[in-house]
């Protein structure tokens, strides 16, 4: 990630914070503006023209605003990424502004490992047992990989939690070859 992008996510974080926004309501209309972005070649082919004036690539962004409906903050972040020539990277600014909305709110990412896709319950009682390790609230994604062979890798932050059964083999194979 360029230095530049988490300038322009704590910029907007700190806008957000001061004017007391509503950030569901935020991140709703960022995913928005973000389905159109990348929905429509066109779009940012034209907003990516260097030949195209600013004023005029911020007139269209007007124009989309109709109907998207953004917060003049919002609007006012991506006209600023346009007039400087960055909006190329207006997702990776909004990634970036996510996750600084997530250390302020105390969720941690975490990655979940599996061998197997579970179900719902499954799902949503693991969540809950890696919310108690984790000490905080998460934000979990799930992969599949089915090497692990059974049980879950976890991973928060810098630290794993290797409860996989492929794990677990490596372990006794370890101590067994330790005697």
């Amino acid at each position: 990630m360029a230095a530049f992008v988490s300038r322009y996510a704590q910029a907007f974080a700190d806008v957000v914070t001061d004017a007391k926004l509503d950030t569901a309501a935020l991140d709703a209309q960022f995913s928005d503006f973000l389905a159109t972005w990348e929905g429509s070649a066109a779009l940012r082919d034209f907003f990516e023209n260097p030949a195209v004036p600013a004023h005029e690539k911020i007139a269209i962004l007007d124009k989309l605003n109709e109907k998207l409906k953004l917060q003049k903050e919002l609007r006012n972040l991506i006209a600023v990424l346009i007039s400087n020539d960055r909006i190329a990277q207006v997702g990776e600014v909004a990634q970036a502004w996510r996750s600084l909305l997530q250390q302020q709110q105390g969720i941690r990412p975490a990655e979940i490992v599996t061998a197997r896709a579970l179900d719902e319950n499954d799902r949503a009682a693991l969540i809950a047992e890696i919310t108690k390790l984790a000490g905080s609230k998460i934000d979990p994604s799930f992969k599949l990989d089915a090497t692990i062979l059974g049980g879950a890798v976890v991973r928060i932050g810098s630290t794993v939690y290797d409860g996989s059964v492929r794990g677990r083999l490596e372990r006794l194979k370890a101590v067994l070859s330790e005697q």
